[in-house]
C-alpha cells in the first residue's frame, strides 16, 4: 500500500511540473506573440508615416510658369519662348537640338506676313541667294502630340510636318504664329508645343519683312542663337 502510494505521489508531482512547464511555455508564447504585435504595430505606423509624407510630397501642385525657358535671339530682337510640359517629346526634342546648338545659325526660311514665321531648316545654314529651302531635316520625325487646350493663337511655337496621315512633326523645323487673331484653321492638324511671352514685337519685325518669290526673306532673318534660361 505504502509502495502504491509513493507511486500515486511521483504520478501527481510529475504531472505538476508537466502542467507548469505546458503554462510556462504558454506564457512564453503569449509574451512572444505580444511582442511580434507589437512591432507590427511600430513598422504599419511608421510606414503609414512614411506614407502620409510621401502623399504630402505627392500632393503638391506644380509650380505656375514652372515650363521650361528658352531665350532666341535672332537679327531682328529676342523672344523668350517657354516649352509646355504636357508635350514632352516635343519639348525633349527641341531642348537637345538647343543643347547641341543646332539652330544657331539657321534661318527664318519662309515668312508669311499675318500667318506665320518658319525655321529649323538644317539646309538653311550659310544658304547662298536663290536655293531652296523648307525640306532639311535631323533625320527623323516626332510623333504628333496634339492637344486640344493648345490653339495657334499669336505667338504659338507649333511643329511643321510634311502631308502625312500620322501628322508626325518634323524633326526639327517650325513655325511661330504671326496673326494677332491667331490661325484656328490649324488647330487639331500640327502639334503646338510653346508660346512666345516675351518678345512678340520681334514676330512682328520678321513677318513683316519684304520676301522673295517662296516667301523667303528678301535680306537674311537670322537665328542668332537659342540657349535654355529656365
Amino acid at each position: 500500500m505504502k509502495k502504491v502510494a509513493f507511486l500515486s505521489l511521483i504520478s501527481l508531482f510529475l504531472i505538476s511540473c508537466t502542467m507548469c512547464t505546458s503554462k510556462k511555455k504558454e506564457t512564453q508564447k503569449a509574451e512572444t506573440v505580444k511582442e511580434t504585435v507589437k512591432e507590427t504595430v511600430k513598422e504599419t505606423a511608421k510606414e503609414a508615416v512614411v506614407t502620409q509624407e510621401a502623399s504630402k510630397e505627392t500632393a503638391v501642385a506644380p509650380k505656375s510658369g514652372s515650363e521650361t525657358v528658352v531665350l532666341m535671339k535672332t537679327s531682328l530682337g529676342d523672344m523668350k519662348i517657354k516649352l509646355y510640359n504636357e508635350t514632352p517629346q516635343h519639348r525633349a526634342n527641341f531642348l537637345k537640338l538647343v543643347n547641341e546648338k543646332y539652330y544657331d545659325g539657321l534661318l527664318f526660311h519662309r515668312v508669311i506676313r499675318d500667318f506665320m514665321i518658319q525655321g529649323g531648316d538644317p539646309d538653311s545654314r550659310n544658304a547662298p541667294r536663290g536655293k531652296q529651302l523648307g525640306m532639311g531635316n535631323p533625320g527623323y520625325t516626332l510623333p504628333a502630340e496634339i492637344l486640344p487646350q493648345f490653339k495657334h493663337k499669336k505667338g504659338a511655337l507649333a511643329a511643321a510636318r510634311t502631308n502625312n496621315p500620322e501628322r508626325r512633326s518634323s524633326g526639327s523645323q517650325f513655325y511661330i504664329v504671326h496673326n494677332s487673331a491667331g490661325t484656328p484653321h490649324l488647330d487639331g492638324q500640327y502639334t503646338v508645343f510653346g508660346e512666345v511671352f516675351e518678345g512678340l514685337d520681334v514676330i512682328d519685325k520678321i513677318a513683316t519683312v519684304k520676301t522673295l518669290p517662296g516667301d523667303r526673306p528678301e535680306v537674311d532673318v537670322k537665328i542668332i542663337s537659342v540657349t535654355i534660361v529656365k
